[in-house]
C-alpha cells in the first residue's frame, strides 16, 4: 500500500471544482491555487502505535457550527486486493468539536487508485458542534485506517470500476 499525490492537472481541476463553495467559508489570505499543490504532505501515523494516517487540509478555513465544507486532499492510494481504507474525523476534532464526515465513514476501495479522477480523495465535514473551528493548511484533520475485508464465498461481482464517487451503482 502506499500513498501519492494526485497529478496536477487533477488536483487543479478538482480544486476549481470546489472553489465554487468557499466563499461560504473564511479563508486565509495566504489562499492561492499555486501554492496547495506544492505544499500538499503524504498522510503518515504519528506515533508506532497509531492505527490511522493523518490526511492533512491542503488550505486555511474557519467553520462555524452548522457549516460543511468539502475539498480536494492531493492524495490517493494503493490498496493492496482484500484491504480498503476506512476514513475518520480526528478523535480530538470529533470530541472537542463534534466534526463529522458528511458520509460517517469514508471508504476507499482498492479499485478506486485506477479510476477516471485518478482515485483523488475529498473530504466534506460538517461542525456539528457549537463551537468553531479554525484549521491551517497543514494540520491533521482526518485520520485513515487500513482493514482487511472478506466476501462471500459465492461472491459473483464482476463490475469494473471506471469513475470516482458514485460509479460502483451505475
Amino acid at each position: 500500500m502506499q500513498f501519492l499525490k494526485v497529478s496536477r492537472e487533477q488536483f487543479t481541476k478538482d480544486w476549481n471544482g470546489c472553489l465554487k463553495d468557499f466563499a461560504l467559508y473564511t479563508i486565509d489570505d495566504r489562499f492561492s491555487i499555486d501554492n496547495p499543490y506544492d505544499d500538499i504532505k503524504l498522510p503518515k501515523r504519528a506515533t508506532k502505535g497509531s492505527a490511522g494516517y493523518d490526511f492533512y487540509s491542503p488550505l486555511n478555513f474557519t467553520l462555524a457550527p452548522g457549516e460543511i465544507i468539502k475539498f480536494p486532499t492531493g492524495i490517493r492510494v494503493k490498496i493492496d486486493e482484500g484491504w480498503a481504507l476506512l476514513m475518520f474525523p480526528r478523535s480530538g476534532l470529533g470530541f472537542k468539536y463534534r466534526l463529522q464526515l458528511n458520509n460517517t465513514v469514508g471508504i476507499i476501495d482498492s479499485d478506486y487508485f485506477g479510476a477516471d479522477n485518478e482515485g483523488h480523495i475529498f473530504i466534506k465535514l460538517t461542525n456539528d458542534g457549537d463551537k468553531t473551528l479554525t484549521v491551517h493548511a497543514g494540520d491533521a484533520i482526518v485520520q485513515g485506517i487500513f482493514m482487511p475485508f472478506g466476501v462471500v464465498d459465492d461472491d459473483n461481482a464482476d463490475g469494473v470500476r471506471v469513475g470516482g464517487f458514485g460509479s460502483t451503482s451505475k
